[in-house]
């Protein structure tokens, strides 16, 4: 089946934003055109991504307070040991049902998501119920980040050209957090990011002509990253 587009750019480069059904190869909703052609493919670690996107173990914290709150408040009232019990049980399930509920959210995220960098532009595939395609080619990238976690994954966003703009809420949670005035798109929780940059940095300079220079990462102190140096950052233009 042929793509819907949903949305025209206001200028021929810009991204594309497409609606499909059906994909001629994972990650792709049309064929590639002559001389372009797959470098890297990947999708988000959905551990990481329950982590990182949708704050899991904050909320497990949050639940384990709830519930110790719980248990000293019966115990200050004098309630007795089987009531203490009960509502303990009550509070746990409730809690396990919640972050489960979540977990999977993350995991349906993850597993639904494919990010595949070519030659000439980064496509990103998302969406659970509704699968969006996002065709951004790497002449519009102005800028990337990277991110890395202690075990090799990371996040790479990307900052699009002023005159580009995708919605956040059509992003997220492959967006970069806060930027809700210029949204970023941003690859979540890919094993072997620095690679990945690496590879990015390498291609985009190819596709710009634009020499890169070695520059520090910025870190997401809010998400909890740890700061990367020496990493590839692409130079805004």
């Amino acid at each position: 089946m042929k793509a819907k587009r949903l949305s025209s750019p206001v200028n021929p480069g810009a991204p594309l934003a497409q609606e499909h059904e059906f994909e001629v190869s994972r990650g792709l909703p049309e064929a590639l055109p002559p001389g372009e052609e797959v470098l890297w493919q990947g999708s988000p670690d959905w551990r990481r991504m329950a982590r990182h996107a949708f704050h899991v173990r904050k909320l497990v914290v949050y639940f384990a307070a709830l519930v110790l709150l719980r248990v000293v408040l019966l115990i200050g009232e004098g309630a007795g040991v089987g009531t203490i019990a009960v509502a303990t049980l009550w509070m746990v399930l409730l809690s396990a049902t919640a972050i489960g509920l979540l977990s999977f959210t993350a995991w349906l995220a993850a597993k639904s998501a494919v990010y595949t960098l070519t030659n000439r532009r980064m496509v990103m595939r998302v969406g659970i119920v509704l699968t969006l395609t996002f065709n951004i080619p790497l002449r519009r990238i102005a800028a990337a980040d990277l991110h890395l976690n202690d075990d090799g994954t990371g996040e790479l966003p990307l900052k699009l050209l002023a005159s580009d703009r995708i919605a956040y809420l059509h992003l997220w949670p492959h967006a970069r957090p806060w930027r809700f005035a210029h949204p970023e798109p941003m690859m979540r929780c890919i094993p072997h990011a620095a690679q990945v940059a690496q590879l990015l940095a390498q291609t985009w300079s190819q596709a710009t002509g634009v020499e890169l220079q070695a520059q520090p990462a910025m870190a997401a102190g809010a998400q909890g990253e740890r700061e990367t140096h020496g990493q590839p950052s692409l130079a805004g233009r």
